[in-house]
């Protein structure tokens, strides 16, 4: 049978979702899909191609239309939904995180708020400083949280969720820190 790309993408976004990143490889998702493994790369160059278009997939499906005008406010709905779309599949920080600080793609994020903080008139020399903080901030917190969840889940760790800090206070925190950046500027 042969597969589009966008079919071996579906199938190891599932996988990756179903069983996590370390049951994501090139053979086994060529076995669920009935084709030997060398077919995968007719689509994807390496597992590290087919990592990145899973990572754009994951913020593709959590994509929504932005609601806010002000910086403050659209920086916490790209945040906000970089996280949740993190969230929403297994290993979905680690992989995202991973492939956006290798270069390989999940890139998004990165340019939105690179240009969100540029049309607010942040000076250029904190643009990427601030849009690289905001990340680590998301990713971080992301994968402790995704990390959490799942070690619970599977009974690995005796641990109550609710002593993971809260997100939008932590991101408040950073955005109130670039306020107050420019408010001395």
């Amino acid at each position: 049978m042969r597969h589009r790309r966008s079919d071996v993408l579906d199938h190891a976004v599932e996988l990756l979702d179903s069983h996590g990143l370390a049951a994501l490889t090139m053979r086994r998702l060529g076995t669920e899909l009935g084709v030997q493994p060398s077919a995968i790369y007719h689509h994807f160059d390496n597992k590290q191609t087919l990592l990145a278009a899973v990572a754009d997939e994951i913020l593709a499906r959590g994509a929504r239309p932005r609601t806010s005008g002000e910086w403050p406010d659209l920086v916490r709905e790209i945040c906000g939904e970089l996280r949740e779309s993190m969230l929403a599949c297994t290993d979905g920080a680690d992989v995202v995180a991973t492939v956006w600080a290798f270069g390989l793609g999940a890139q998004g994020p990165a340019e939105e708020l690179e240009q969100t903080l540029r049309k607010a008139d942040i000076p250029e020399e904190l643009v990427l400083v601030a849009s690289r903080t905001l990340l680590h901030y998301v990713f971080g917190h992301a994968f402790e949280e995704q990390t959490a969840r799942q070690a619970v889940s599977l009974g690995a760790v005796e641990r109550e969720l609710d002593t993971i800090p809260d997100f939008d206070l932590g991101l408040d925190l950073v955005i109130d820190g670039l306020h107050a950046r420019l408010a001395r500027a």
